[in-house]
């Protein structure tokens, strides 16, 4: 496995200043973000899609220090009943799709999306409990309606292109644990898989070693993000974890994210290094920093430190457990 970032964390400098930070900081792989709600502040797809010498001096900026492009991602909800948003996201997928396969990247990372209760609705609706029966009707619409007829086209489009989907399982969307990554998967086609990241399954009771073990199973990790979640035990205790106030409301809130290790420890997350690495998961384990606690800088830094003692350093054929 490789160490690496999400470039977005730099999103306020060029992108040659930015890859410069992470060769610095010993890191062997970037993600770039291509749009949806992250943005595209180094990327844009259209242009490099439309011009073949910028395409060339994108492709190596990145080689040129040594690094690999781990994904491109355009975290976005193209599903969205707002038609405007909707086919915005659907065209940066595609767009970042084409770029995947010119760039000669494996993987791309994005949401499953998330319809509206009907095909009347202005926002997307997240069904989180079956009853009363109205929920159930709606969930079934989403899927047999919506979700499913959209990604058995985007498959039948990655397939064209050589180029896979990594879903990141995220509540507020259809797809946001296991057995619905796993659902879209079995419906829609095996160049769809997970983008593992921890931070939305901790404050969900899920633990990411043991979700990452049944993914393994079906060879379903595509990617992985490396950020914390830490649960406010007190705040927790007395309202649950579904928690709508904003992410700046740190204290009233029960969980925030956090930098690698402010919320769970270095065993945790060894455990869960162990699993993908038991899963035959070789790609990079890339930082995501949302620490509204923490600098930017800072928490880059802590995460980069905290994941070289956690990564293997063994050489090839020799496993390590945590």
């Amino acid at each position: 496995m490789k160490l690496g970032v999400f470039a977005v964390l730099f999103g306020d400098r060029p992108l040659e200043a930015a890859l410069d930070k992470i060769v610095e900081a010993g890191l062997q792989a970037v993600e770039i973000g291509t749009g949806g709600y992250p943005g595209n502040t180094h990327c844009q797809p259209d242009e490099l899609l439309g011009d073949a010498d910028k395409l060339d001096r994108f492709k190596r900026t990145i080689e040129n220090r040594g690094l690999t492009i781990s994904a491109l991602s355009c975290h976005g909800n193209p599903l969205h009943p707002d038609k405007e948003i909707a086919e915005t996201h659907h065209q940066q997928f595609r767009d970042t799709v084409l770029l995947a396969a010119k760039l000669g990247v494996e993987t791309v990372v994005t949401f499953s999306g998330c319809p509206g209760e009907s095909a009347h609705s202005r926002s997307p609706v997240w069904v989180t409990c079956p009853w009363p029966e109205d929920h159930a009707r709606v969930l079934t619409w989403q899927w047999e309606e919506k979700v499913i007829p959209y990604w058995k086209e985007q498959s039948i489009f990655l397939q064209e292109h050589g180029v896979r989907v990594a879903i990141e399982p995220h509540p507020g969307f259809v797809v946001y644990n296991n057995e619905t990554a796993l659902r879209l998967r079995n419906a829609c086609g095996d160049n769809i898989g997970v983008n593992v990241d921890p931070s939305h399954l901790f404050w969900q009771g899920v633990d990411p070693a043991a979700s990452i073990r049944e993914l393994g199973r079906h060879d379903a990790i595509y990617h992985f993000h490396a950020k914390d979640t830490a649960v406010d035990k007190t705040n927790t205790a007395t309202n649950g974890v579904l928690d709508t106030k904003p992410y700046s409301d740190e204290i009233n809130r029960s969980w925030i994210f956090r930098t690698i290790g402010y919320g769970h420890g270095e065993q945790c997350w060894k455990e869960i290094i162990s699993e993908l690495q038991l899963a035959g998961y070789s790609g990079a384990v890339s930082i995501v920093h949302e620490d509204s606690l923490m600098p930017v800088e800072e928490g880059f830094h802590k995460a980069v430190d905290f994941l070289q003692r956690a990564l293997i350093k063994e050489k090839a054929g020799d496993m390590w457990w945590a």
